[in-house]
């Protein structure tokens, strides 16, 4: 079934906030081709699993035809944004926000096609730069209402915790006048963006609609909600930290056992939002079994970040663990020296030495609760050593609860 954009986007869950009534977004959506715009802050070295859901409206968009602006924001980037922050962003130098720029690059390649002009990469930093402050001031700042931003979700949790920095105070100018800007370099009549975003998206549409008062054309902004559980909490947090989708971050293994274990309600969602199969094959899958369509969408999301050879090898590496059918080249992996078994070490010391387990006392609750095996030996004494005897070839496995495991090289 051939689907309009503005169709596919609701069914699939990407419909949240715009500034227009819903027909004039759709008339615009299913119409002439389009140049649109998605902005990234390069806050890190890599994005996360919630960003990924960004970038999947972005696909969608280019799926319908329309042409896409990739902004990564080497300015905003050294500004941080203070949305939903209770507490200031700490502060990049310009090398490290360059070179996260440039890390995030190689990733957004996987995922949207730059291919034959029909997306492109732009960063911030090569027209802010070049605005002198008293000039930016004059025809920026004159049309921003203080109270007005002050009453702003942006700025409110910092306001309720201490304050705001007046460089924080100066993001949603910036963002505002990328929009102004990507209109006039590249006829961009559209902004896309996650719902946390919507006050700094606005903005853009409200300083256009002034710079430019009875000229102005018609400009859209449209968000998505953002990538939350059943529960309503945000997904892509772990006990270890975020999901990111650098593999060097987060492993293809460790990426793909997160999505595995999600909640069954999550299931569903997941396929519409994070994968491209169609959605008369999604309502298909998820007629089946849930374990096989929670394997499919960790597959097909998978696949997606780290491409099928990475998904492939992480299905090899699931079936090594769980099913004893191939080898464990794929799990994921820590290596130490040799040297350390020499006289033995602590099987807690191992886990917070290869970043296993964040902590000693994390280590011993799980022993406490028979969740650490080695080598598929429960561990029950606090105090095991791990000897040269222990190593299978030259390495150790463990596993934690399940499904989480890690082999330790000793080289």
């Amino acid at each position: 079934m051939k689907r309009s954009l503005f169709e596919e986007l609701k069914e699939r869950g990407f419909v949240y906030q715009m500034n227009a009534e819903e027909e004039a977004i759709k008339k615009v959506l299913d119409g002439e081709t389009i140049t649109f715009y998605l902005g990234i802050d390069p806050t890190a070295d890599s994005i996360h699993l919630g960003t990924l859901v960004s970038l999947m409206f972005f696909r969608l968009f280019q799926k319908h035809g329309h042409k896409g602006l990739l902004l990564l924001g080497g300015a905003t980037g050294q500004i941080g944004d203070p949305s939903g922050r209770n507490d200031m962003r700490a502060m990049s130098s310009k090398e490290t926000t360059n070179s996260n720029v440039e890390s995030i690059k190689k990733i957004v390649s996987n995922i949207i096609d730059f291919s034959n002009n029909k997306a492109m990469i732009v960063n911030n930093a090569d027209w802010i730069n070049n605005i002198s402050y008293v000039d930016f001031l004059r025809n920026v700042g004159t049309h921003f209402n203080v109270n007005t931003m002050l009453s702003a979700e942006a700025y409110a949790k910092r306001l309720e915790n201490g304050g705001l920095t007046f460089l924080e105070m100066g993001y949603m100018l910036v963002q505002a006048y990328d929009f102004v800007y990507l209109n006039k370099t590249y006829g961009c009549t559209f902004e896309i963006g996650g719902s946390d975003q919507w006050g700094n998206i606005l903005a853009g549409s409200n300083l256009y609609r002034k710079m430019y008062g009875e000229n102005a054309k018609p400009i859209y902004c449209l968000t998505c909600p953002l990538l939350l559980n059943s529960e309503g909490k945000k997904m892509g947090k772990t006990a270890s930290g975020t999901v990111w989708l650098s593999k060097e971050k987060t492993s293809p293994f460790d990426f793909y056992q997160y999505l595995y274990n999600v909640d069954d309600a999550d299931v569903k969602g997941l396929l519409l939002r994070l994968t491209d199969l169609e959605i008369e094959e999604i309502n298909d899958i998820m007629k089946e079994d849930i374990i096989s369509a929670k394997k499919r969408m960790a597959y097909e999301v998978t696949k997606l970040v780290h491409g099928k050879e990475e998904a492939d090898k992480v299905i090899e590496a699931t079936n090594a663990l769980f099913s004893g059918g191939a080898n464990l080249d794929n799990v994921p992996e820590a290596k130490l020296a040799l040297k350390e078994l020499s006289e033995g070490i602590n099987i807690m010391d191992l886990c917070v030495k290869t970043n296993f387990i964040p902590s000693k006392s994390e280590a011993r609750r799980l022993i406490m609760q028979g969740g650490l095996t080695l080598n598929d030996d429960k561990i029950s004494d606090f105090n095991y050593l791990v000897k040269s005897t222990d190593l299978v070839d030259n390495y150790v496995l463990m596993k934690k609860g399940k499904k989480n495991f890690l082999k330790v090289i000793f080289e």
